[in-house]
């Protein structure tokens, strides 16, 4: 019986209907789903940039050295200077404290410090990948995140500082050092905090041929790590800052525009515009490029390889931009700053009095032992 039913089988039928092709004409892919290429900077890039890296370092490192010497010792009492004839309260020879406004330029000169520490890794970065391991990765991505946090919040306490002079009157010295003190404290204590995610996150990665220092997350919660870090940066680091600068300053120059000569009464608040403005200019594009980085991630924008490989590069560009701050302040209190100008040349004549006075010194006593 099942000789006969085998026999009764038309293979000719069987065969037409397993032997078929798929038609692929129709078939469009997911672009949410495509993995993009990584991004490969050109040789003619990679040179662009480990100059600017090198000559933002070299301004920046010597310029706020300088800044914060002159802010230091300007204000001190300098030894060559004669004393007066008539007795002098002991109080006014020892060092005086900084007043709040050069208290915050102080420590906004440290934090442009700590980000001009971290140019010479990105720059070798550029030509050999990352070589310096993870515990580097983790340092140099965490201080430039608490650089760039303490930035804008010392901006942001100068803003109000400046609002509570002007437009509110408050002078009283020993309540505002006071105050300037324990503002600085917080802003590092909460810079330091906000940085936490790069320490933890930040990691020394294979990408094709080469190491890249960048930020890893487990793959299963990756999207909601970052869209919680980024949100926590654009809002905390960026959007609150500029609408607290925008309102202080806004309100302060319009004071100023009441006042008769205002602007030449306060002519330290030409020199603080312009340094907010540099930070703006600097990092605006930044946070720009990365607010649109994060909305491709979180699929809120139509994802295609082509605008992941812009955005990226948008990314690189925009992020050496926002290095550049680094080098901005002390070119703005050079150019900008007359009273630090004045300050700076003071402490100039100071330590060129002190080398000849050390040279003279040096010869009289090989003279007298030559005697």
């Amino acid at each position: 019986m099942s000789d006969d039913l085998f026999l009764s089988l038309d293979f000719g039928l069987i065969y037409e209907e397993l032997n078929f092709t798929y038609n692929m004409s129709g078939f469009v892919p997911d672009p949410a789903t495509l993995q993009c290429a990584h991004l490969t900077v050109s040789d003619a890039a990679t040179v662009v940039l480990t100059v600017f890296y090198a000559l933002v370092f070299a301004v920046a490192l010597p310029g706020n050295l300088c800044v914060c010497a002159v802010l230091v010792r300007g204000r001190q009492p300098l030894p060559l200077q004669p004393l007066p004839p008539h007795p002098v309260s002991p109080r006014l020879l020892l060092p005086q404290p900084l007043p709040p406004s050069d208290l915050f330029l102080l420590h906004l000169a440290l934090a442009d410090l700590l980000l001009a520490a971290t140019l010479p890794f990105w720059a070798v970065s550029l030509w050999r990948g990352w070589v310096f391991g993870d515990v580097l990765c983790k340092t140099v991505s965490t201080l430039q995140e608490l650089s760039f946090y303490s930035s804008v919040l010392f901006l942001s306490v100068i803003s109000v500082d400046r609002y509570l002079v002007i437009v509110r009157s408050v002078q009283t010295r020993r309540g505002r050092r006071a105050l300037s003190r324990m503002a600085c404290a917080a802003v590092w204590a909460l810079g330091a905090l906000l940085s936490l995610p790069a320490l933890l996150s930040a990691a020394s990665q294979t990408q094709g041929s080469v190491s890249v220092c960048r930020e890893h997350y487990d793959p299963r919660s990756a999207d909601m790590w970052r869209l919680a870090t980024r949100t926590l940066r654009h809002a905390l680091g960026f959007l609150l800052p500029l609408a607290m600068m925008l309102t202080c300053y806004g309100v302060t120059v319009r004071r100023l525009l009441q006042m008769r000569r205002g602007f030449q009464k306060h002519r330290a608040m030409r020199l603080l515009v312009c340094v907010v403005l540099g930070f703006l200019l600097c990092w605006s594009p930044y946070h720009v490029a990365l607010m649109v980085d994060t909305l491709l991630r979180a699929r809120l924008l139509l994802h295609d390889c082509g605008v992941r490989l812009s955005v990226d590069r948008a990314v690189l560009a925009t992020h050496a931009m926002g290095l550049l701050h680094s080098a901005i302040n002390p070119l703005l209190y050079a150019f900008v700053g007359q009273n630090f100008r004045s300050r700076c040349a003071q402490l100039m004549r100071h330590c060129g009095a002190r080398t000849v006075t050390s040279r003279s010194s040096r010869s009289s006593v090989s003279e007298v032992t030559a005697n």
